[in-house]
């Protein structure tokens, strides 16, 4: 693997990280509202706190696929592992930047695509 494949898979892995923390157990703060785009006053909903954290156990799914990929599969296996999840990540933002915010696309998307070519040109 080329250091930048993955340099760009690590961030991510990060990115994803990083999602799952916010929508699971900060989900009614500030920062959760400028970073999602919603009401601080929604936020504080139960029910949509539940969203949250189920959604951020998504992303948390994801981030430790590209973990197992990036440092615990094998040689052989690594490669398939990364495309796979990395691929998933580009689905999820494909949908939610049809259904929800066109910025997931740039955020999300395009960083899982640069990092998806990198791998597949290594």
């Amino acid at each position: 693997m080329t250091i930048l494949a993955f340099i760009l898979t690590f961030i991510v892995m990060i990115e994803h990280i990083y999602i799952m923390i916010l929508e699971m157990f900060f989900a009614n703060t500030k920062l959760a509202s400028r970073t999602f785009g919603v009401e601080k006053e929604l936020l504080a909903n139960k029910k949509v706190q539940t969203l949250f954290a189920n959604q951020g156990l998504y992303n948390g799914f994801l981030a430790v696929g590209l973990v197992w990929g990036l440092f615990f599969a094998g040689a052989e296996m690594a490669e398939t592992v990364q495309i796979f999840f990395l691929s998933c990540v580009i689905v999820a933002a494909l949908f939610g930047g049809a259904t929800s915010s066109k910025g997931i696309l740039v955020k999300q998307g395009l960083p899982a695509v640069l990092a998806l070519v990198a791998v597949l040109l290594v």
